[in-house]
């Protein structure tokens, strides 16, 4: 399909051979110039550093190591440099107009919401900005969010029913807690709190792009890129103010989730109850535990991601052309990643529920971050942290796997093209 309109002399909607071979003759002719473009010192070999300088031509910093496993997906020979006749065979048949296009072909991005909302930005570089292409992968990544939390809200809502309610007395499970909910309030009741989930997305993501841009232009200042841990600092500073912005939406959701039939009217009659009854203030209940929580999810999420994607010894065997890596890859590191995330900040993310919830259960105690951690660790032990935590790990695999199936279909969708 990308061969056919471009090379199509005559529009009989198929090609000849000597179509073929003119089209091969003007692409390689294309790709001698874009190699002699990269091939910065001129000595006939591209290596790492000139594949840095392409990306960072472009606003976009890669660390080493990502340079040589792009490098070595073309490297045949294993003398670490690309020739003219690697770079030749690996991009001929490709739809590529110009070196901008090989440096996007290069980058690989994935957007895999599991509902958490601790993830560090997606990276945009200076072209996609410019062209409006960043906007179109938000909302991209919205629409597979939205999807994703829809078809594993049953899971969540048991989660926060259970990080509130289940305790070492009542020993509740998840078939306890699923029994508990339909009984109390039908099927249908499972999506509660579903609505917000889905709704505050849109605000968050666009906030955490426009604070991570500014932040990021702060750090830098007069360097011409940033390191990793700087990125890692504005990604989480970005999301933190994100966060801050959002909150009051936090606390709406895990009030309407954890409702009793009849309860609230909707959303409006939720915030107005909180609202008359605890004040303003109540919005922000759980803000701290929640803000701890997002530099270890998203550093380990990150750094998990990327050590086993990237630098895994068994990376170039899941490889389909070269630098695609395969979908159920992508989808295994994600879920890895996620989980491990997940773990380290569990506690932090219990405890801001429990505060958020307290005062709208009777008889709960109404404290603070530490004396709620003193308090379940004394009545339930390290266990009690982690109350909730097995259905959380239930809807990792099939969040990560709508979010992903949905956002490339979006993608191709708003017209977006493959990083």
């Amino acid at each position: 399909q990308g061969i056919s309109p471009e090379a199509d002399a005559d529009p009989d909607g198929g090609l000849d051979l000597e179509e073929f071979t003119r089209y091969l003759q003007e692409r390689e002719r294309r790709l001698l110039l874009m190699f002699h473009s990269l091939d910065r010192n001129q000595d006939g070999h591209i290596d790492v550093s000139e594949i840095q300088q392409s990306f960072r031509a472009l606003g976009i910093s890669i660390s080493l190591e990502q340079a040589e496993k792009i490098l070595h997906s073309m490297d045949r020979d294993g003398t670490m440099t690309i020739d003219w006749q690697e770079w030749r065979d690996h991009f001929l048949l490709h739809s590529l107009e110009n070196v901008e296009d090989v440096v996007y072909f290069w980058k690989h991005s994935t957007v895999l919401d599991i509902g958490e909302c601790l993830t560090v930005p997606d990276e945009f570089s200076e072209q996609e900005k410019q062209t409006g292409m960043w906007w179109k992968q938000l909302v991209a990544g919205a629409v597979a969010g939205a999807v994703s939390r829809t078809g594993t809200a049953p899971l969540d809502r048991l989660k926060v029913f259970m990080q509130v309610h289940a305790s070492k007395t009542n020993r509740l499970d998840i078939l306890g807690g699923l029994r508990s909910m339909v009984r109390e309030g039908g099927v249908c009741s499972l999506w509660r709190g579903n609505g917000i989930n889905v709704l505050k997305i849109a605000p968050e993501s666009a906030i955490k792009f426009m604070a991570y841009e500014q932040i990021k232009r702060a750090i830098r200042g007069q360097q011409e890129t940033l390191h990793v841990q700087e990125r890692f600092v504005a990604g989480s500073l970005a999301g933190a103010t994100a966060q801050t912005i959002i909150y009051p939406m936090e606390v709406l959701k895990t009030r309407l989730t954890l409702r009793r039939t009849g309860q609230y009217r909707g959303l409006r009659d939720c915030a107005r109850q909180i609202l008359e009854q605890e004040g303003p203030r109540a919005f922000y209940r759980g803000y701290l535990p929640n803000m701890l929580g997002i530099v270890p999810y998203a550093g380990i999420d990150l750094a998990v991601y990327e050590q086993i994607l990237t630098k895994g010894p068994w990376c170039p065997r899941y490889c389909t052309g070269n630098t695609t890596m395969n979908v159920f890859m992508v989808v295994a590191c994600g879920t890895i990643s996620s989980t491990c995330g997940q773990i380290a900040s569990y506690p932090l993310a219990l405890v801001r529920t429990r505060m958020q919830a307290q005062a709208s259960i009777e008889g709960a105690p109404q404290l603070s971050m530490l004396g709620l951690l003193r308090h379940i660790l004394y009545q339930e032990g390290v266990r009690g942290l982690y109350r909730g935590i097995a259905p959380n790990f239930m809807k990792v695999i099939p969040a990560v796997s709508i979010s992903y199936v949905v956002y490339e279909n979006m993608k191709q969708a708003l017209g977006v093209t493959s990083r």
